[in-house]
């Protein structure tokens, strides 16, 4: 049996995210529902579910989603897509829920009927967390839901939400989270409001991964940007920076030292100090990390990946492998959605 090698302190959070150990304990699954008013906004949805879905990726099991209409039927999206919720929405639907997501959009009406806001307070009583995107949260003001709280929604509808609500603290936020109330004034603030939910639950390792996983360029082999480490001095930052950008070919630690402006001995020190390694095992645990995650959320071959992360050659690549995670490269699963 092959012994795995621990990741350093600067590396550790970041490949927690990948492994997939098993728990200590089972994690309940979570219970999300997206109820789709007509003319909802398809982007503000879509950026919220999938970051519920790739946490599933990552973490099996722990979010089960649904989606609901206030009637039997299609529902139109803003952008003309038609979606048919899997089923309506009603007071069966809500003893099955921990999340209630009610999905607005530019063009949807702000009318809530006695039925709908019923509704809506029965899931308030019964510990069901409310949120709103877009203009979700107007529905929720609407039913005495945000008495009290701070909350987002669209700039066009501040000023009908602040009549409905007068006890709730109209913000100019992307995004809002106060107590058992998410509120998100558009697509990437629906994003930003699912990360912040999902790591009060579980934690950041997840988060940084789901990150990952969705922040990518099309090629989706590459990072839009390299991760920034804000527990360590600006000049350790730009080496690290410096290393992130060069992983097919990776620099010499006398270079690195150099655009660094800092001696050998002192980059040495700043890695000890401030992340308990070496600069050398640093880069290379740096390089493993996106060679997993490659091999994970990419089609590139073996050999393209190994290239890509700076090694020489296939033997060298799957011992490296092998001693951070315990089995050769070649036996990584494929997470590609």
């Amino acid at each position: 049996m092959i012994e795995r090698r621990q990741f350093s302190g600067g590396m550790k959070g970041k490949n927690l995210r990948y492994l997939n150990e098993p728990a200590d304990k089972p994690v309940p699954m979570t219970r999300t529902g997206f109820l789709l008013l007509e003319h909802f906004s398809l982007p503000a949805f879509t950026q919220a579910l999938d970051t519920i879905v790739t946490a599933n990726l990552l973490r099996p099991g722990l979010f089960a989603s649904r989606t609901f209409g206030l009637h039997d039927g299609e529902v139109v999206s803003d952008l003309g897509l038609v979606i048919r919720p899997d089923a309506r929405f009603d007071a069966a639907a809500i003893q099955q829920l921990d999340l209630l997501v009610v999905c607005g959009g530019y063009r949807t009406e702000l009318k809530a009927g006695d039925d709908f806001v019923h509704l809506l307070r029965v899931a308030a009583e019964r510990g069901v967390t409310l949120a709103g995107l877009w203009n979700g949260a107007w529905f929720l003001g609407s039913a005495g839901l945000l008495d009290g709280y701070r909350c987002a929604i669209h700039p066009e509808h501040r000023p009908a939400l602040a009549e409905v609500s007068k006890a709730a603290q109209v913000t100019s936020e992307p995004y809002v989270i106060d107590r058992d109330r998410l509120t998100a004034s558009s697509p990437s603030g629906a994003f930003h409001m699912a990360l912040d939910w999902i790591k009060a639950l579980h934690d950041k390792a997840l988060v940084e991964g789901i990150e990952d996983i969705l922040a990518f360029e099309e090629s989706r082999y590459r990072r839009i940007k390299p991760a920034e480490n804000i527990c360590v001095s600006a000049p350790l930052r730009e080496v690290v920076k410096l290393m992130d950008a060069n992983l097919e070919e990776p620099l010499e630690l006398e270079q690195l030292a150099v655009y660094a402006g800092r001696s050998r001995r002192q980059l040495e020190r700043l890695f000890k100090e401030q992340l308990g390694t070496t600069p050398q095992r640093y880069y290379m645990e740096l390089r493993i990390t996106e060679a997993r995650r490659l091999l994970q959320h990419t089609e590139l071959s073996q050999v393209d990946v190994l290239v890509a992360c700076g090694f020489v050659s296939p033997s060298h690549f799957s011992k490296c492998y092998s001693s951070y995670f315990g089995y050769r490269p070649s036996k990584e699963k494929r997470l590609i959605k």
